[in-house]
């Protein structure tokens, strides 16, 4: 089997070529994809997370691409002279044709979301006030997500109003204790101050830090910020800024230090009560 028999065969054979198509887009893909994880594991000029971003998108793109392509390739192998009726049916036609308005719209939304820089891989967010979820992969067309629940959740780009991202450069925590109106205000202050002191000692590594190592915003203890929280007691508020990676963490062990702090000292928070009147 030589060279030109080869070359008849798939002159002669329509499906041939189409299968022949298929198998060097698909090659074409699986090496492009490999070839930039391979440029971005050995790269380290740009953030883990924004490289990981753009190789999602370059897989989207590069597959979105293929497809497309090959659907119109599998088109031209039917329709004589297609390249002359894609050029007098013009692109709008083309699109509208194909009711494919949506798709454009979720590009065009996806490459905003990139170019924007609203959110990368690895990123914890909540989308249109609904959903929760760490981002799992950005495409061209959709965005997903996976949920506390371990549910992976695929919303369109076009689809997306409003976004919150708890990992942009910095996060603030912010907890609030509320304790009974029979705690000495200053005692309760002291103590408090005490706790974010051990906060800060025992968790300095989460502390959000300039260019020049120093700490931004310590843990402190912001003040007394309600005289009758809910009608309960007086209401402390405890702040601290972190580095986004670290808030969840923080969070948890800021909270576990106030409660062992607060229970060691016998400092008593505030109840529900619920006062019923005899007639």
């Amino acid at each position: 089997m030589n060279m030109e028999y080869i070359t008849q065969f798939l002159e002669e054979s329509r499906v041939a070529r189409i299968i022949l198509v298929a198998v060097i887009l698909t090659i074409s893909v699986l090496v492009i994809n490999k070839l930039v994880k391979k440029f971005f594991l050995h790269s380290s000029f740009i953030e883990e997370r924004k490289e990981k971003t753009i190789e999602s998108m370059i897989r989207s793109l590069t597959k979105y691409t293929a497809t497309i392509g090959f659907i119109l390739y599998i088109v031209s192998q039917f329709v004589e002279n297609f390249g002359s009726v894609l050029a007098g049916a013009g692109v709008a036609g083309i699109i509208i044709g194909f009711g494919a308005q949506s798709l454009i719209r979720d590009i065009l939304a996806g490459m905003f979301l990139i170019y924007e820089k609203q959110l990368h891989q690895g990123d914890f967010i909540t989308i249109n006030n609904t959903f929760n979820g760490t981002v799992e992969e950005i495409g061209l067309r959709s965005l997903k997500i996976r949920e506390w629940s371990g549910k992976l959740l695929t919303i369109s780009n076009g689809e997306i109003k409003q976004i919150q991202n708890y990992n942009i450069d910095r996060m603030r925590v912010i907890e609030r204790v509320v304790v009974s109106y029979r705690e000495d205000p200053d005692h309760v202050w002291s103590v408090l101050e005490k706790a974010c002191e051990n906060i800060n000692e025992e968790f300095n590594d989460f502390l959000k830090k300039d260019h020049t190592h120093s700490i931004v915003e310590p843990f402190q203890l912001f003040g007394l910020t309600s005289l009758n929280a809910n009608f309960r007691g007086y209401e402390y508020t405890i702040i601290g800024l972190v580095d986004d990676q670290y808030y969840w963490t923080a969070s948890k062990e800021t909270r576990r230090i106030l409660a062992k702090t607060l229970f060691a000292e016998k400092i008593t928070l505030a109840e529900e009560r619920l006062l019923v009147e005899s007639e």
